[in-house]
């Protein structure tokens, strides 16, 4: 019995098409998935899907737009119509604008709110009866370092990544009995285009990484492959309401 095979399982990642959500989709791919990635961009995600192909898998491209609650229903009735069922979720799609937290303006708060929390709670709504009617399934929720450590010019980031974790424990305790495991990654600091920014925008940012990272390194989008796969498979039926991080070390260090 191959405790990691995915054979067979659909998997949605939202914000699929780069970064980690497109490593984590690497890694459910490699492992038997056919992986549907949704996301605003469709020429980004195209390449994306392709990349997912030449690893062997199935893969598709749904537009979704995470902060629209209709378009989230909208795309897990889409992936329903065209694959005919749902056994992962990874919520990764995510946001951020940096700036003092008091001069965020309240649509400003709110945008980050919609697209990183929000919208995950809608699509794990979505996903909840076609799992439970299949007798169940795997939810990933993307957290951040920033679900553990506040984040003096990410406030609404940072909340919604603290808000992450409770909404994963809550689901998971709720729809247990369903068979349904709801699990959290927290990544550390991660070369993507969301910390490149942030390095350009925070003097010093990178050599204080590197300095607390006992690993000695910026991860990359490839490291969140594994725990995409493990917290995807029957490896993990009895792990649910995790909050994992991976990150080098990061967390641990003093």
């Amino acid at each position: 019995m191959n405790l990691f095979d995915l054979t067979g399982r659909v998997a949605v990642v939202t914000g699929g098409n780069g970064g980690i959500g497109l490593g984590m989709a690497k890694g459910l791919a490699v492992s038997g998935a056919a992986v549907v990635v949704v996301a605003r961009n469709p020429d980004k995600s195209a390449a994306a899907v392709a990349e997912l192909k030449a690893l062997g898998g199935k893969s598709a491209f749904v537009a979704l737009d995470v902060a629209d609650a209709a378009s989230c229903r909208a795309t897990v009735g889409e992936v329903l119509d065209r694959f005919g069922r749902l056994d992962i979720l990874v919520n990764n799609a995510g946001m951020s604008i940096r700036k003092p937290a008091e001069t965020y303006e309240l649509d400003e708060w709110l945008l980050v709110l919609n697209t990183n929390l929000t919208g995950a709670f809608v699509l794990c709504q979505a996903a909840f009866a076609p799992m439970k009617a299949q007798g169940g399934g795997k939810i990933i929720n993307i957290g951040s370092m920033m679900s553990i450590f506040g984040g003096a010019y990410a406030a609404p980031y940072s909340t919604s990544k603290g808000g992450i974790v409770q909404l994963t424990k809550s689901l998971a305790t709720a729809w247990a009995k369903d068979n349904i495991q709801v699990n959290a990654v927290l990544p550390g600091w991660i070369d993507t285009e969301l910390t490149r920014r942030a390095r350009e925008q925070v003097h010093g940012l990178n050599e204080r990484v590197l300095a607390r990272t006992p690993a000695g390194r910026w991860g990359v989008p490839d490291d969140l492959a594994g725990i995409a796969a493990f917290l995807a498979s029957p490896a993990s039926d009895f792990v649910t309401g995790a909050a994992i991080p991976v990150d080098g070390g990061y967390a641990s260090e003093f």
